[in-house]
This record gives structure tokens, sequence and C-alpha cells, in this order.
């Protein structure tokens, strides 16, 4: 009965269309307290941060006062909220109605002063950056501020204080994507047009995503396909497997892309560094393909090129060797002088026996014209012509030798060459490997710890 009696009491004369002041002059300050409860979901395309809150505010209404002593010393009543004025106090970055539960009473107290309680779903425009995509910190705005009202007749303030409502996680569900940072507050005064200024109440809710997922997902992978590139260096540059490896990796990587392109966050304004990372990857497989393909062909058909040109020699031969520390350089000279050596040394013993018999012959032939007295058997015309013809199969075989030879020469120097350059070229692409992984991850540290 005492509760009956005394809403009845409250809302037989209450007039809920004005505000409830008993002189117009009056302020009515709105106390306002959020928490944050959950974050639900961050749409980078469209720019929309969802987050479920407890929201908390509480005014002084003047004509919802009473003695308790009247009502069986009843000192808090709950009212429906569609039975009293409430304030139009309204988020500036709500973009859509929220799936928010529906809280149909307040609480009044004796002394005139209502507590509105409730969840709300808020679904609010964010200016999301995901260059530092997964490594990012959102700071998202939520900005409370009566939608018709000057700040002459409503203002707001605050619940509690703002070193409490910082760091507040109590309620907070801590075991999604993203981690509650600190939410800020402030109050602060704004103006359209030189007009009547309004009351603005602001929170800034600053998270964090946590990266674990995206870089076990994403990251791992591509550092796995680059690690298995820098390997396939070390297969012979004078095989072709090198190039099929590297195209099959080219490919790999391709398919890749195509899997966690759905996953890489995308806006109109902007691309995640991630994505940077991943198209200079797919930039420095292209390179690392082109390399081979030019090194293989460096080093085959070496019989349709021509000799190593002496200042090709002096560069990569002799300066680069020891600029890059290579040990077997001197092997590969030893056994280009060895070979020149050999094909030497049998040109000369070729020459000197064919001469011997070339002098013989003729010695004998001089020795058969000189004599003029005894005539020229038949057997031994028939053994000059043979062994002159022996003799020049000898030379021509010889001849056929040396030429191999030379060839042979010129496929050592061009494989020696491209032995050369592949080190030269792999140790730069390595280098530039490094110092792009060492840049992406000072970076991604420094805007974590920020």
């Amino acid at each position: 009965p005492a509760l009956r009696r005394l809403s009845h009491s409250l809302l037989a004369h209450y007039q809920k269309d004005t505000r409830p002041v008993r002189d117009w002059r009056t302020t009515t300050t709105v106390v306002i307290d959020l928490m944050v409860y959950a974050i639900l979901s961050v749409d980078e395309k469209n720019q929309v941060l969802t987050t479920y809150i407890w929201y908390r505010q509480h005014w002084t209404d003047e004509f919802l006062r009473w003695d308790p002593e009247r009502f069986d010393n009843l000192t808090q009543i709950s009212l429906p909220v569609e039975s009293i004025w409430v304030p139009d106090i309204l988020i500036n970055e709500f973009v859509d109605v929220g799936k928010s539960p529906h809280v149909p009473y307040v609480y009044v107290s004796h002394h005139g002063e209502v507590q509105n309680l409730k969840p709300i779903q808020v679904m609010t425009a964010c200016s999301l950056d995901i260059y530092n995509f997964p490594f990012d910190v959102q700071n998202c705005s939520l900005t409370f501020t009566s939608w018709l009202h000057h700040i002459r007749d409503i203002n707001l303030s605050l619940w509690r204080q703002p070193e409490l409502v910082k760091f507040d996680r109590s309620v907070f569900m801590n075991q999604g994507e993203w981690e509650l940072l600190y939410v800020l507050s402030s109050f602060q005064e704004f103006s359209v047009k030189s007009s009547d200024s309004y009351a603005e109440m602001k929170f800034y809710v600053v998270i964090r995503r946590r990266p674990l997922f995206y870089t076990v997902s994403l990251l791992l992978p591509s550092i796995f396909l680059m690690v298995m590139d820098i390997v396939g260096f070390y297969l012979p540059p004078n095989s072709g497997e090198r190039v099929s490896f590297k195209i099959t990796l080219l490919l790999g990587y391709s398919v890749f892309l195509i899997i966690v392109s759905d996953t890489l966050p995308a806006t109109a304004v902007g691309t995640p560094l991630i994505g940077i990372y991943f198209v200079v990857c797919m930039a420095l497989l292209v390179i690392s393909l082109t390399e081979t393909i030019l090194i293989v062909r460096l080093v085959h058909k070496q019989d349709l090129q021509p000799h190593v040109p002496e200042w090709v020699k002096r560069l990569l031969l002799e300066r680069a060797t020891a600029l890059l520390c290579i040990r077997d350089r001197d092997t590969f000279s030893q056994s280009r002088t060895q070979s020149s050596d050999i094909s030497r040394q049998a040109e000369n013993d070729s020459t000197a026996k064919l001469n011997q018999y070339g002098c013989e012959d003729t010695r004998e032939c001089e020795t058969v014209g000189g004599a003029g007295q005894a005539p020229a058997s038949a057997e031994q015309a028939e053994g000059s012509l043979l062994l002159l013809g022996i003799l020049r199969e000898i030379t021509a075989i010889r001849q056929f030798l040396e030429k191999r030879e030379e060839f042979r020469d010129v496929a050592r120097e061009w494989l020696q060459v491209g032995y050369v350059l592949d080190v030269l070229l792999f140790r730069a692409y390595l280098v530039a490997v490094l110092a792009y992984t060492v840049t992406l991850g000072t970076l991604w540290s420094v805007w974590r710890d920020a």
C-alpha cells in the first residue's frame, strides 16, 4: 500500500513534457558514467565500431520528492521510464540502433534523484587506422550530449573521477580479439555558428588488437616461404632445378595471397602495412626468379659464346672473389692453368713427332733421290703414302681435341663467372631481405609498445 500511495502521489499531477525545475533559470545537471563490457566487432571497411556498454546517468527531478515518514519510511521507488521526464542524451557517433535490451524502470530517491541504469549496444562511426595491422591500436570516441537543450538548460558531469574511469576493467570481457587499454573522459562545450553552447562529455575507448592469430596465420607462412627461397640459392646454378623450384615458390605464394586476401582489412583510403609487406615479398620472389634465369642462361650453351672479356675477368674473377672471400677461386685458376698446360704439352709432343717423321721421310726421300742408281720399290712408296695418311689423321684428331679443349676452357670460364655472379647477387638479395625484415620488425615493435 505504501508503494501504491507513493506512486499515485508522485505521478498524479506530474507533467513529463517539461523540464522538472521550479525555476526555469535552474540548470538540470545530468551526471553520466559508462563501463565497457565487450568489444563486439570492428568493421574496418565501413568504419564502424560495435561495443556493449553499461550506461548510467542520474539527475535531480524537483517534482519527485517526498517525506519518507509519510510513506512507511520509503526512501527509494522504481517508476516507469515512460511516466517521467528523461533527458535527451544521445551519442553523436550513432550510426545504427543496436539490439539493446529495454529497461522499463528507473530508480527515484526521496531527494528527487533519478537513476537510469541500462545496457546499450552501441554501433558508432569511428576513424579506424589499419596501417599497423595486426599490431594496431584504435581510439574511438563516444560523445554524449543533449541533442536539443543548451548548456543553460542541461549540463553534463562525470559520475566518477577520470582516473577511476580510465582503468576500470571490472566488467570487461577480456577473452576476445580486442584488448581494452583504457577509457579517457573529458568535458567540453561547443557551439554551431556562434549559437548557444552545448555540453559534451567525451569518452575515448582505446583498444588494441591481439596479434597472435594473425602472426601465426599470416606472417609465419610468408616468412617460411621467403626462407625457402633463400635456401633455394644453394642449388647448383648450372642445373635447371633451381628455376622450377623458384617458380613453384612463386605459385605457392600467389595461392597464399589469394587465401589470406579475405583476412586482411580493407578500406577505401589506405592499405595496411602487412599488405605492402606481402607485395614486397612477391616482388623479391620475382627478382629471385629473374636472377636465377639470368645465371642459368649465363652458364648454359657456352659453345655459342665467345671468350670471357678481360674486364669481366678482372672485375668478377679477381676483385669480386677477393671481396666475397670465395675460397675455391684458386682451384678454378689452377685447373684452368693445368688444362692449358696439358693442351700445350700435347700440342708440342704431336708437333715434334710429326716433324720427326717428316724429317726422316724427307731424308729417306733425299737419300733415295740422291742415290739415283737404285730405283725405289713399290713397297717403299706405298709405305710412305700410308705413313703420310696416318700423320694427317693424327693432325686432324689433334686439332679436334684442341678445339674441344678450347670450348671447355670457354665453358669453364663462363661457369666460374656465373658462380661468382650468383654468389654476389645472392648476398645482395640476402642483405635486402634481412634489412627489410629488421625494418618491419622494428616498426611493429615500436608501434606495439607506443
